[in-house]
């Protein structure tokens, strides 16, 4: 279910607007024609869940990130994103 990759993807990019511009962009650069539209959005969220789609955009320091009220792990996620990438 997308519910379920949605959350899944939010562990790495844990601000929804930055990860539905991500998603967006992604769809439209991995759609093929003649194939469902759908079915790329799911894909392109299933590689969001494996892997962090941020690890290679160098970090802006004016960005912040909201805390998700859907996940209990997001600051952690934050705080484990940002040492990764300082």
């Amino acid at each position: 279910m997308r519910s379920d990759q949605v959350f899944g993807a939010m562990k790495y990019v844990p601000n929804r607007f930055l990860l539905t511009g991500l998603a967006s962009k992604a769809v439209r650069s991995f759609h093929i024609p003649n194939t469902r539209i759908q079915d790329t959005t799911n894909e392109v969220f299933e590689r969001f869940t494996r892997v962090n789609p941020l690890a290679g955009v160098p970090r802006a320091g004016n960005v912040q990130s909201f805390p998700s009220t859907a996940q209990g792990e997001a600051h952690l996620a934050v705080e484990h994103l940002e040492q990764s990438v300082a």
